[in-house]
């Protein structure tokens, strides 16, 4: 119950948090202090705020777009491939 409602959590926060909140526990991690337990849940918790990050990258990515200005000046969008 507890997962499903960080599970939650997560997919309501901006890239930016979620990559502020991962950036945190890789520096607790690396630190290397702490409990057992308390490091895992924070690894599991990282690995979730991982993958929403790459998921907001991908939705940002797909939405970019490159505008072309054909020869009669007619204006058009694409998208572009930036991987």
């Amino acid at each position: 119950m507890a997962e499903r409602k960080a599970q939650a959590d997560i997919q309501t926060m901006s890239f930016e948090d979620a990559l502020k909140e991962l950036e945190g526990i890789v520096r607790n991690l690396e630190s290397g202090s702490g409990q057992l337990d308390a490091a895992i849940d924070a690894y599991e918790r990282g690995a979730a705020l991982k993958k929403h990050c790459e998921a907001k990258l991908r939705e940002a990515q797909a939405r970019i777009e490159k505008i072309t200005v054909a020869a009669d000046g007619a204006v058009s969008f694409e998208p572009t491939d930036l991987g």
